[in-house]
């Protein structure tokens, strides 16, 4: 049992390896995860698909407040540290499912185009591994799966589950993210940021509106829509850090029905992204500082409704590197890559903001394979090998942990 709480890479061979019919077993029921996306806060089938098989092997797992998610606790903890937690996300994305496999979604415009059905395998893989250890005596800490639904939905169904008592016990969490730019079989990790807070924002400008003939009567209203996309991103870049990669992208914008018609209305939305914590939090002021004047400047009246979303994910040094040393355990330091921080968000951020914890980005793409398959696109796929590479991570890491209670 203390040998196994070394943290020398190399210096054990550690137990927990998947066994042929597991790894079988693991493929089908990503498949059948993959065959029927659920979207967030909807995940009752792949709710009851989790708790039918941790109960079938003799674990007890508890369904979230809300119906769906779940957490199961596996083996006896140590009263003196806490749990190590594993964290898997369950929802799907609204968009078709465009690939021509044979486990295609039978879902009308619904896919796991994020990934989140490797990531619920790879954890239930885990836990299926951790219990069978537990039995022999060689799990030297409880560990706690955690299931979560709606990560898709701002502000990320974390929260929910966070006020649910998930993280009661917990010491440190530990998760995966797909990555389609890292071959199967390895994994990506950063210390510090390695995703990016998101936020959402809506604005409406209203005017009176008029005729095209005679602008400088009423507001154009059209105009300062433009100048609102055009210059409060460029208003925002004068007014923070430039490090903090504070950004403002629009992806809709909508003004007018007659070409000769000044619109009485106009509405504008799009996301905000920064990369770090101080900026994070005092963005919503200055977005909306800057709108304010944008519009002003326009005689344009502005309303902002700006949607929290997730701060960036930190990942701590020391969790880190326990990811770290549990893949070199497995497959050896070749199997680990330096990874950028990315521009998205993910709502395991909100754990962070408890417990320290760490994502890693788990390899999905074919060695070899020169296509992009980007993430929240129709075609996206993994290489299923994949799956095993998440396990054993993750058992590792349950195996390696010496988590001090906090």
């Amino acid at each position: 049992m203390n040998q196994l709480k070394s943290r020398e890479p190399g210096s054990v061979t550690l137990p927990g390896t998947l066994s042929d019919s597991l790894r079988a077993e693991l493929v089908a029921f990503r498949r059948d995860l993959h065959m029927h996306p659920e979207l967030g806060n909807q995940e009752f089938r792949t709710t009851a698909a989790l708790k039918a098989r941790l109960e079938a092997a003799g674990l007890a797992p508890e369904v979230l407040p809300a119906g769906t998610g779940l957490i199961c606790d596996i083996g006896t903890r140590d009263p003196g540290r806490g749990m190590l937690a594993l964290r898997a996300d369950l929802d799907a994305l609204p968009i078709p499912d465009v690939k021509t496999v044979a486990y295609r979604s039978t879902v009308a415009n619904r896919a796991h185009a994020c990934g989140h059905d490797v990531h619920t395998t790879t954890v239930l893989g885990a836990g299926l591994v951790l219990a069978e250890l537990d039995r022999r005596g060689l799990l030297p800490n409880a560990v706690r799966l955690i299931f979560q639904p709606a990560e898709e939905v701002l502000p990320g169904g974390a929260a929910d589950a966070i006020e649910a008592g998930v993280l009661d016990g917990v010491g440190r969490i530990v998760a995966v993210h797909c990555d389609p730019r890292v071959d199967a079989g390895k994994i990506g990790l950063r210390i510090g940021p390695i995703t990016s807070a998101c936020d959402r924002l809506e604005i409406t400008l209203d005017g009176p509106g008029g005729h095209t003939a005679r602008p400088h009567l009423t507001t154009d209203l059209v105009t300062a829509a433009a100048r609102v996309a055009t210059d409060v991103p460029a208003v925002l870049a004068r007014r923070v850090d430039a490090r903090s990669g504070l950004s403002v992208t629009w992806g809709r914008i909508e003004a007018g029905h007659a070409p000769n018609v000044i619109p009485q209305h106009a509405e504008l939305s799009g996301t905000v992204r920064c990369l770090d914590l101080p900026s994070w939090r005092d963005a919503p002021d200055l977005v909306h500082a800057a709108i304010d004047e944008v519009a002003t400047l326009h005689r344009a009246k502005s309303t902002v409704t700006y949607v929290r979303g997730v701060p960036p994910v930190v990942n701590d040094p020391v969790v880190t590197e326990l990811l770290r040393d549990a893949m070199t355990a497995r497959r050896g330091a070749q199997a680990i890559e330096d990874t950028e921080q990315s521009l998205g968000g993910e709502d395991f951020s909100w754990y962070l903001e408890h417990v320290p914890g760490a994502m890693a980005r788990l390899g999905v793409r074919t060695p070899g394979d020169t296509r992009v398959r980007d993430l929240h696109a129709g075609d996206f796929d993994v290489d299923e090998r994949c799956i095993e590479a998440g396990v054993e991570l993750f058992t590792a890491a349950a195996l390696l942990d010496a988590t001090p209670q906090h």
